[in-house]
């Protein structure tokens, strides 16, 4: 392979690394909605 393919390849497996982690990061629940969902249970 030359320098040019492996360049192109490693750019597209950094960009889906970089879209995979932004998914994790804002489908994971945040501290706020936890505390928030705890308050009426306490009442």
């Amino acid at each position: 392979m030359s320098s040019f393919s492996i360049i192109v390849i490693s750019v597209i497996t950094l960009h889906l690394a970089a879209g995979f982690g932004w998914l994790i990061y804002k489908l994971s629940p945040r501290k706020e909605d936890k505390n928030d969902e705890d308050k009426p249970q306490m009442e």
